[in-house]
């Protein structure tokens, strides 16, 4: 039994003044009260390997899971302050994230989620981000 959508992500990303926008392929599913977004992360390099992100989205959090030559877990929750971890073959560093604005809006298998944030690294402030993320379910079946 396959509930697996294709859909197309649209994320966008501000640091320091820093706009990103990234629009990738990816799979999205639900799974109890959580809809699941899969996709390959874009090589930012030639000697980069494969990261595969998983977003997960419930009512109140959202959780950041990436899994290959990138591994690392970001959890985020209005006005909390949650524990994750980042490991690659270059660095591994614990981290935290402070979130200050979440909203989750999604209809079936697509929607938006956005979200602000204070990343800390070791303890240490490392900086603000604001993200958000749009998921538009694909119709060619």
């Amino acid at each position: 039994m396959s509930d697996r959508k294709q859909a197309t992500i649209i994320l966008h990303s501000l640091h320091e003044g820093e706009n990103t926008v990234q629009e990738l392929p990816a799979e999205v599913f639900a799974k109890g009260n959580a809809l699941y977004v899969r996709y390959e992360e874009p090589k930012m390099g030639p000697y980069q390997g494969d990261t595969r992100a998983t977003v997960k989205l419930t009512g109140d959090e959202l959780k950041i899971i990436r899994h290959g030559e990138v591994q690392s877990e970001q959890a985020f929750r209005l006005g909390q302050k949650l524990p994750g971890y980042y490991r690659s073959p270059f660095t591994s560093f614990q981290l935290s994230t402070h979130t200050q604005r979440l909203s989750i809006d999604i209809n079936d298998m697509s929607g938006s989620a956005s979200w602000a944030y204070d990343l800390y690294v070791f303890d240490e402030f490392s900086g603000h981000f604001s993200i958000s993320l749009i998921i538009q379910e694909d119709h060619e079946s």
